[in-house]
């Protein structure tokens, strides 16, 4: 209540405006409904992993992978496709450290996902970095995202159980399966016991393997449920 009121009168002092293409933006977004709708919805997309389909895909249907083994998390919920223009709204918070990007995205994470939404989760917790990367670059941008979604959703979040405890290569030459062996046992997770259903948030899935990853340190430390919740996913990468 107090935090909606706080928006009210930040958006009487600060109009919101685009981070896109500097129009007025829509509501309490930092974005104009022109690039709103520019945005790329994931549909076609695999029912358990977001992975982008054919358009002539099914509803509901499973991606190759998926229907030859489940993957360690339950689903993952990913509205749009990584294409522009939120190729670059992304880039806004993640590179620009621009963070009223952040609470857009997750303004429109939330929006998406409130249709989806089956059960609530207990607890959102963001994909961490490893401390060396967050001291270099002063904030993690699913924190900013996973903060978002926490008030609008009244879930509570920390930044502070699932944690990065390993340093890794980067990932963005990597294939999935070299990720996957990047990524293994870097991940830990502080079980709470009264969280059995757990949401993990990222900005951008590009071959699931930080899913993958996280997940299994979630389930391994005693979660029944884990879903990812994600504002982007890109074509799978082999």
């Amino acid at each position: 209540m107090v935090y909606n009121w706080l928006r009210r009168f930040e958006t009487l002092l600060l109009p919101p405006t685009c981070l896109l293409c500097g129009a007025p933006g829509g509501g309490d977004l930092d974005l104009c409904p022109a690039c709103l709708a520019r945005l790329p919805e994931n549909q076609p997309a695999c029912r358990r992993c977001a992975l982008p389909l054919p358009p002539d895909a099914p509803d509901g249907a499973l991606c190759g992978a998926c229907s030859r083994r489940a993957p360690a998390f339950d689903r993952i919920i990913a509205p749009w496709r990584y294409d522009k223009p939120l190729d670059e709204l992304i880039a806004c918070l993640k590179f620009r450290q621009q963070l009223a990007a952040g609470r857009t995205l997750g303004l429109l994470l939330a929006e998406a996902i409130s249709s989806k939404l089956e059960q609530r989760p207990d607890l959102i917790l963001p994909v961490p970095q490893h401390p060396a990367k967050l001291r270099a670059r002063g904030f993690n941008q699913a924190g900013e995202i996973a903060a978002t979604l926490s008030r609008r959703f009244g879930i509570p979040w920390s930044s502070g159980l699932l944690l990065k405890t390993r340093k890794t290569d980067a990932q963005h030459h990597l294939n999935r399966r070299q990720r996957l062996k990047n990524l293994r046992g870097a991940f830990h997770y502080h079980a709470r016991e009264d969280c059995r259903h757990v949401a993990v948030v990222d900005d951008v899935v590009t071959t699931g393997a930080t899913a993958t990853e996280t997940a299994r340190a979630l389930k391994q430390a005693g979660v029944s449920r884990v879903e990812i919740w994600a504002v982007a996913r890109t074509p799978q990468h082999e």
